[in-house]
């Protein structure tokens, strides 16, 4: 049994916002697999299958900055490990759209997954990142441009890290959080870059080869 845990803070006026990509994830996939919603202590939980694992979805309603006291009483009600938790949140240190999964470490600021790690006693435990990027202009305060609403380019961006983060699930839940990172973590442009130059080497090999055999047939 899993339990993925996407962050956010429950009412209609932060629905939209950049902090509740977590939220966002997790109702993706639940209206995906026709998975319904209902209330458990101070959490929303959603329950299927993927593959042969049995997923709890949830979405805690203490707001962002007290999740852990939700996700603390669901590890402990289902009797699971920190390691048997996916936490998916907002990433500032990401570029918009960005999808990342690390196995465990510090909570880099965000206070939902400060409070997980305080509610815990470990920061051992999987997250699935998704970027939101910083604010360009310097004079906007991080508390604003998180509990902002994206906009254009941007929104289009985020979307699609979000759908990303959806699809990528399955494959975590089947193949476990290590070799998972090798397929998620790459930087895909990097990857289309690495990819380009390798076909362009290719190319130059095979028209060196070409260019031999014609030099060799007069």
């Amino acid at each position: 049994m899993k339990l993925i845990v996407g962050l956010g803070n429950p009412g209609a006026q932060y629905e939209q916002t950049r902090h509740n990509v977590g939220f966002r994830v997790v109702n993706m996939l639940a209206t995906q697999r026709n998975w319904h919603w209902e209330r458990r202590g101070r959490a929303m939980l959603s329950t299927g299958t993927i593959g042969t694992e049995k997923v709890i979805l949830v979405k805690p309603l203490t707001y962002m900055n007290n999740s852990g006291e939700a996700v603390g009483e669901l590890l402990r009600w289902y009797k699971l490990k920190p390691e048997d938790l996916l936490v998916i949140y907002d990433d500032l240190d990401l570029a918009i759209g960005r999808v990342q999964l690390k196995p465990g470490g510090s909570a880099a600021g965000h206070n939902g997954i400060t409070s997980i790690i305080h509610h815990l006693h470990t920061n051992t435990f999987p997250r699935l990142r998704v970027g939101i990027g910083r604010p360009t202009n310097q004079h906007v305060e991080t508390i604003s441009y998180v509990l902002g609403i994206p906009a254009g380019d941007e929104c289009v961006q985020l979307d699609v890290g979000e759908g990303r983060a959806v699809d990528v699930l399955p494959l975590i839940l089947g193949q476990g959080i290590d070799a998972a990172m090798n397929t998620i973590n790459p930087d895909p442009e990097k990857v289309r870059k690495a990819e380009e130059k390798r076909r362009q080497k290719q190319e130059q090999r095979e028209q060196k080869r070409l260019l031999q055999a014609a030099e060799e047939d007069l």
